[in-house]
């Protein structure tokens, strides 16, 4: 037992000799290299790197180029640059309301409110672009002009309004021109196309595309029918407005288009109405000219065979006081052949007088006419009273081609209008045709 313990002692003397060999067979025996010592003593070789050059240019190191900023975030941003930062200046240029940048420091600061907004001074969803940059005080030639964009955005949606300029019922008359411009109330997000609807048939309109356009109609004399109530006639016009999104916001305008009067038309038929007026005025005189030269030849006719009558019984008479018998005979003859002039008188120029009525009726009929026509002459260059006029002058033109329907029409047998108002208001003929009481 001993002699087996023995030999375990010499065993682990002997192993434990050989590791400690070992070790001092791996141990390093390099010198260490001294930890102050930086300096590379190895030349360099033709396709060593060179060494980088020190960075000198002014460079902000921190801004960042495009912005986003919610309507109730603020900014407090502090921009750097690769120099000491006590000897420069910040600026900032054409900058938004509200945007400050510290001068000493480049500390970006801003608050955006709502009220900045709802007063148009600022708008969302556009990019502004704010010019800044650094100078060093002391040099005036380091110096670094830069810009970044800021942009504003809102969670909230405003829904763009359409805004008509005009009320929600218009009443317009025939003939006048309907206007009706279309603004827009911005919100969110602006109002891109607007369609126009109409309830109606409407021709020759001008519609509207986009805000402040205006809608324009000249509205026909014969939109209004016969059978329409009330003489007028209702449609709608509807507006619809649609942002990017297709958010869409609807106005709705009610037109109530009232009868009215085509003057350019009636006055246009009142001057026809009038030359025809005045075309058979001219036919009357000449048809009155001739009835008047057939009772004027027929009254010199039957006057002649008076005075022969007349001029025979006085012979007569006194040539029966003749002391001579053969004057006194012929003095009883005269007196008979007086009274046997009568009925060659009758024979030859009987009274003329349906001619002589005719031509007093005529003359009659163109002093009416000439009256009616002055009567109911136009006023003014919208006379309101042309309806009541053109049918007076019609009615008027109407009753006398009536009355007058035996009597025929003859043309102005080459006379001028002139000659004919010359014979007609002639002192002999108005004499001969003026009322005298009995």
């Amino acid at each position: 037992m001993l002699r087996r313990i023995s030999a375990i002692l010499v065993l682990n003397i002997f192993i434990l000799l050989g590791q400690g060999k070992l070790y001092a067979q791996v141990t390093d025996t390099l010198p260490k290299k001294d930890p102050l010592r930086t300096m590379d003593t190895i030349p360099l070789g033709p396709d060593s790197l060179p060494i980088a050059p020190v960075d000198t240019t002014l460079r902000i190191l921190n801004l960042n180029p495009y912005m986003t900023l919610h309507v109730d975030s603020s900014i407090n941003y502090q921009l750097e640059i690769n120099r000491v930062p006590g000897n420069y200046f910040w600026y900032l240029r054409n900058a938004p309301v509200g945007l400050k940048i510290g001068k000493d420091d480049g500390r970006l600061t801003f608050k955006a409110e709502k009220s900045l907004f709802l007063s148009g001074r600022l708008k969302y969803d556009q990019e502004y672009k704010v010019q800044m940059g650094v100078q060093n005080l002391s040099d005036p030639k380091e110096r670094i002009d830069t810009f970044f964009t800021l942009m504003f955005y809102n969670t909230e949606i405003v829904i763009s309004r359409l805004k008509p300029g005009v009320s929600e019922t218009i009443f317009i008359d025939e003939g006048d021109t309907l206007s009706i411009p279309v603004q827009c109330e911005r919100g969110s997000f602006p109002i891109e196309t607007i369609s126009t609807l109409t309830d109606a048939s409407l021709k020759g309109y001008e519609s509207v595309r986009k805000c402040d356009d205006i809608f324009k109609w000249a509205v026909p004399y014969d939109f209004v029918k016969d059978g329409d109530k009330e003489k007028q006639k209702t449609f709608h016009i509807t507006f619809v407005g649609a942002d990017k999104f297709y958010n869409r916001d609807t106005a709705k305008i009610t037109v109530v288009v009232r009868d009215a009067l085509n003057y350019p038309f009636r006055k246009d038929e009142y001057g026809r109405v009038v030359k025809e007026i005045q075309r058979y005025i001219l036919q009357l005189k000449f048809s009155f000219k001739e009835l008047d030269k057939n009772v004027k030849r027929t009254k010199g006719t039957r006057t002649g065979f008076d005075l022969m009558s007349g001029s025979s019984a006085l012979a007569g008479t006194v040539l029966s006081t003749s002391s001579a018998d053969a004057d006194k005979n012929i003095g009883k003859v005269m007196p008979s052949v007086g009274v046997a002039l009568v009925p060659v008188k009758e024979a030859v120029s009987p009274v003329k007088a349906y001619e002589s009525n005719s031509a007093a009726q005529v003359r009659t009929s163109i002093k009416r006419l000439e009256y009616s026509l002055s009567d109911n002459a136009l006023v003014g260059e919208t006379d309101p009273e042309i309806l009541t006029k053109l049918a007076k002058l019609r009615s008027d033109l109407k009753q006398v081609q009536t009355q007058l329907i035996d009597v025929p029409m003859v043309d102005t047998g080459g006379m001028s209008e002139e000659e004919l108002n010359q014979y007609f208001n002639s002192p002999r003929v108005n004499k001969k045709y003026k009322l005298t009481r009995n």
